[in-house]
């Protein structure tokens, strides 16, 4: 495994995919929850698993948010110079 990691970094992928398997994981159990008439412990479930994606997703959003900005302002430069 150690050998594996030097050559490719594969062992730094596989904890990467972990880390959004897990919060991924909990949603899901947190709806089987749900369904099977469990729902405070499938409503905790979902919150947590979501929070943690949210703060691992962090990133993402943060550039699509910055994106949508952008986009935003160069359509209002664009009707005011039409108008």
């Amino acid at each position: 495994m150690i050998l594996l990691n030097k050559l490719t970094g594969l062992h730094h992928f596989g904890h990467y995919i972990m880390g959004f398997l897990f919060p991924l994981a909990m949603i899901g159990l947190g709806y089987v929850g749900i369904k099977n008439g469990k729902s405070a412990i499938g409503w905790i479930l979902i919150l947590l698993g979501g929070l943690i994606l949210i703060g691992k997703l962090s990133g993402v959003i943060a550039i699509l948010i910055a994106i949508g900005l952008i986009v935003y302002g160069f359509s209002l430069f664009r009707k005011r110079q039409i108008g």
